[in-house]
C-alpha cells in the first residue's frame, strides 16, 4: 500500500479516539498539521524550560494523527513479524478499514491500561561484508512496534531540544554525512590524531537504571515510563524458550535508537563540560570519534570517556578501539563506512587534506549484494528482471559512497557489476571460455540500462578545510 503522511478522512460509524491540541496549541503553529503541531509544541516547551519535566504524554500515544503516523512509519520500514506472526501484509489485505481497526484496537487496549507487550522474536542476520558473521536481531510484534514508534514520535522533540550538536546519528534533519564533514574540516585544521572508538555491544549492554534515569530527566509521567520498562522488560523468544532481559534497549525496536541517545546524551554533556579542551567529539548514536592535537591528548580523552560510559553499563571494545596518526597518511580509521586518510594535494605539494572512500567491509558488503543477485539460478529470469532487481541496490549504495573521493572504488565495482552480468549471460545461452568481458562489451552493457556508479561522485571541498 501507499500512504499519505497526513491522517486520512475517517471512516464512517468510527468513533474519534483522537484528542486534539488546544486553540493556543494551535495559534501558535498555524499553517501545521496537528501532529507537526504536537511535536512543536512539545519541542517550544522543552527548549524554552531546560529542567520541565513533561507529565502528560501517555494519552497522547492513542491520538489518531500520531498512531496513524506511526504505522505509517512501520510499514514503510517493513520488516518481519514478530512471535505472534502478525505481520504487515496482513493487515494491508484489509485495506484502510482493517489498518484502522487495527490501530483502533491497539488504542483501546493502552487506554483500558490492558495492553501488555510480547517477547522479543530473535533471529540471527549475517554481517554486511564479513561472511560467517552473524548478530542477533530482536524484532518485536507488529503491533508493539508500531506503540513504539509512536511512543518514540512524542519522546523524541522532548529530548531533541537537548541534544548537542556534537550528535548526529538517527535524529531529525542530521544525517551521517553532516558528521562525516565535520571529521573531514577538524582533521584539515590540524587535528591530526583520532581516538577511534568502538563500543563493545552498545544496544545489549545499556543499563536499565541509566536508560530509566536518563528519561526521568525529563519525563514524569509515571504510565509513560511503565510502559518503557515493560518494553525493556520484554525477554527473548529463541528456540522455544523465553529468556528474560537484564540489561540493554532492543535492537530491531524503533525507540531504541532514540534511548541510545538519551543515554549517551550524557556523554556529550561531560565531553561539553569537561572534554572539549581536549578535542572534537563526533558521535553517530553509539558509533563516534575524537580528533585531537597530540597523542597525550588522544589517549587522556579515551579515559575521559570510559569514565563517563562505565556508570551506563558501557565500555569500549579493547581490540576495536585505536588511536591513530594521521599525519602525512601515516595512518587511517573507518568511520560510518568510509575509510579516511590523509592524501597529499596533487596541485599544492607539501599540503595535505582528509579524503574519504568506502571501507573494505562496504566494498565486499555491495559485492556480496550483486553476486547474489547475479547468482547461477537467476540464469533463466530475463536480463531485463536482473537489471531491473540490481539497480536499486547499486544506485542506494552510491548515493551515500558518492560524498567523497570514491571514483576508483566506484571503477572497482562497475567492473564487477559488468564482470557478473557477462558471466550469468554466458550461462544463460550455454557460451563456454572466459572472454566475458570481449564477449559482452562495454556498449552492451550500457543497452541493458545497468546503473553505473562511475561519474556520480562529488567532492566536499577536497583542496581546503
Amino acid at each position: 500500500m501507499t500512504y499519505r503522511l497526513d491522517q486520512p478522512a475517517r471512516p464512517e460509524g468510527r468513533p474519534d479516539i483522537s484528542a486534539g491540541l488546544s486553540a493556543r496549541s494551535i495559534s501558535r503553529t498555524e499553517g501545521v498539521d496537528a501532529f507537526r503541531a504536537l511535536q512543536r509544541v512539545l519541542y517550544r516547551s522543552a527548549k524554552q524550560d531546560p529542567k520541565r519535566r513533561f507529565h502528560a504524554l501517555h494519552d497522547k500515544l492513542t491520538r489518531r494523527d500520531v498512531m496513524w503516523r506511526a504505522w505509517v512509519d512501520v510499514a514503510t520500514n517493513q520488516g518481519a513479524p514478530g512471535v505472534d506472526g502478525v505481520s504487515i501484509a496482513s493487515i494491508e489485505e484489509g485495506g484502510t478499514e482493517a489498518v484502522w481497526a487495527f490501530l483502533d484496537e491497539l488504542a483501546e487496549e493502552v487506554k483500558a491500561g490492558t495492553y501488555r507487550s510480547k517477547p522479543l522474536r530473535r533471529v540471527n542476520i549475517p554481517k554486511p561484508g564479513q561472511k560467517g558473521k552473524t548478530r542477533p536481531l530482536s524484532i518485536p510484534c507488529l503491533r508493539d512496534r508500531v506503540l513504539m514508534a509512536a511512543a518514540k514520535s512524542v519522546l523524541e522533540p522532548i529530548f531533541e531540544a537537548a541534544f548537542l550538536p556534537c550528535s548526529f546519528g538517527f535524529r531529525p534533519k542530521h544525517s551521517a554525512h553532516e558528521a562525516l564533514e565535520v571529521v573531514r574540516t577538524t582533521a584539515n585544521r590540524g587535528q591530526l590524531w583520532v581516538l577511534d572508538a568502538d563500543i563493545s555491544d552498545c544496544f545489549g549492554s545499556l543499563s536499565f537504571d541509566a536508560i530509566i534515569s536518563q528519561v526521568e530527566r525529563r519525563v514524569s509521567d509515571r504510565k509513560m515510563l511503565k510502559l518503557i520498562r515493560a518494553w525493556l522488560r520484554m525477554g527473548v523468544l529463541e528456540n522455544g524458550v523465553v529468556t528474560d532481559s537484564v540489561t540493554g534497549a532492543p535492537q530491531g525496536s524503533p525507540i531504541s535508537p532514540l534511548l541510545c541517545n538519551i543515554v549517551l546524551h550524557v556523554l556529550d554533556e561531560a565531553w561539553a563540560e569537561r572534554g572539549a579542551r581536549l578535542g572534537v567529539l563526533v558521535r553517530y548514536c553509539d558509533d563516534f570519534v575524537v580528533l585531537t592535537s597530540s597523542k597525550a591528548k588522544a589517549v587522556e580523552a579515551k579515559a575521559f570517556i570510559e569514565a563517563i560510559l562505565e556508570p551506563l553499563g558501557l565500555r569500549l571494545h579493547p581490540e576495536k578501539t585505536r588511536i591513530v596518526c594521521l599525519q602525512n597518511g601515516q595512518e587511517g580509521f573507518v568511520f560510518l563506512g568510509f575509510e579516511h586518510q590523509m592524501q597529499e594535494s596533487w596541485k599544492y605539494r607539501g599540503r595535505w587534506y582528509l579524503h574519504k572512500w568506502p571501507s573494505p567491509r562496504a566494498l565486499a558488503s555491495i559485492r556480496a549484494k550483486v553476486k547474489e543477485r547475479t547468482r547461477r539460478s537467476r540464469a533463466s529470469w530475463s536480463l531485463d528482471e536482473v537489471v531491473k532487481d540490481l539497480n536499486p541496490v547499486l544506485r542506494g549504495w552510491a548515493n551515500y559512497f558518492r560524498h567523497g573521493n570514491s571514483t576508483l572504488k566506484f571503477m572497482c565495482v562497475d567492473r564487477y557489476v559488468h564482470l557478473r552480468l557477462a558471466r550469468l549471460t554466458s550461462r544463460k545461452y550455454g557460451l563456454h571460455g572466459r572472454n566475458w568481458s570481449r564477449r559482452f562489451h562495454y556498449r552492451w552493457l550500457m543497452d541493458l540500462g545497468i546503473y553505473r556508479l562511475a561519474g556520480h561522485v562529488r567532492y566536499f571541498g577536497t583542496a581546503s578545510a
